[in-house]
């Protein structure tokens, strides 16, 4: 399981809220932290940044559409985008330079720096590294249709996650491409692109391409 570990994915000199991974292998343990993160870290955050609302730290230079609605807790970077009737549910950690686009939905969810979902997407239970691009349309689904907790399957082997809610991680410049889903427990390696209208689970390799069917 060493590709889906956190070293083998994120670059975490692209998030300035890198000690949040502290003591863990793989990225998907930090998500029922995050809410207690945020609430812990945002007061300490500098000069920088302003708490706008009771539990919701805006960095300096971001830009929030009118039509926007943020739900503490939450932590947005510096610079970012916040488009139009965007919804961060509570639960978000937004890295710098990065966009949440129009229509956008983004829940218990850690985004490193220069990251995009610009166009009607939704994000939950995910963490998405640096660079990290997904087109218009592209779900990413955090529970399983059956009950049960999320399974990460890679190579043959599973992880149980023991998380009823968890999505995917997306490798550092990893591209998704227009209305995909990826299914909870998916994991997308470093630099890999996914093409439009792909139906996704399991491992994709970094540097790789997947065409679905």
């Amino acid at each position: 399981m060493e590709k889906i570990k956190i070293s083998n994915l994120l670059d975490l000199t692209q998030t300035e809220f890198a000690d949040i991974f502290d003591g863990f292998e793989y990225p998907h343990e930090i998500l029922p932290l995050i809410k207690d993160y945020i609430l812990k870290k945002g007061p300490t955050l500098g000069s920088n940044y302003k708490m706008i609302k009771e539990n919701v730290w805006v960095g300096a230079g971001t830009e929030i559409a009118e039509t926007a609605f943020i739900k503490g807790p939450a932590i947005i970077g510096r610079n970012v985008e916040i488009r139009h009737c965007a919804f961060i549910r509570g639960n978000a950690v937004i890295g710098d330079n990065s966009v949440i686009g129009n229509s956008t939905e983004i829940k218990n969810s850690l985004l490193f720096n220069k990251v995009q979902t610009p166009h009607f997407n939704y994000v939950g239970d995910s963490v998405l590294g640096f660079h990290a691009h997904i087109g218009a349309g592209v779900i990413l689904s955090n529970v399983r249709s059956i009950p049960g907790n999320v399974k990460i399957h890679c190579d043959g082997e599973t992880i149980e996650t023991g998380l009823r809610k968890f999505s995917a991680i997306l490798g550092d410049n990893a591209e998704i491409g227009c209305n995909s889903v990826l299914n909870p427990g998916t994991i997308i390696g470093r630099n890999a692109i996914v093409y439009p209208l792909s139906n996704v689970r399991g491992f994709i390799p970094e540097n790789s391409i997947y065409k679905g069917r």
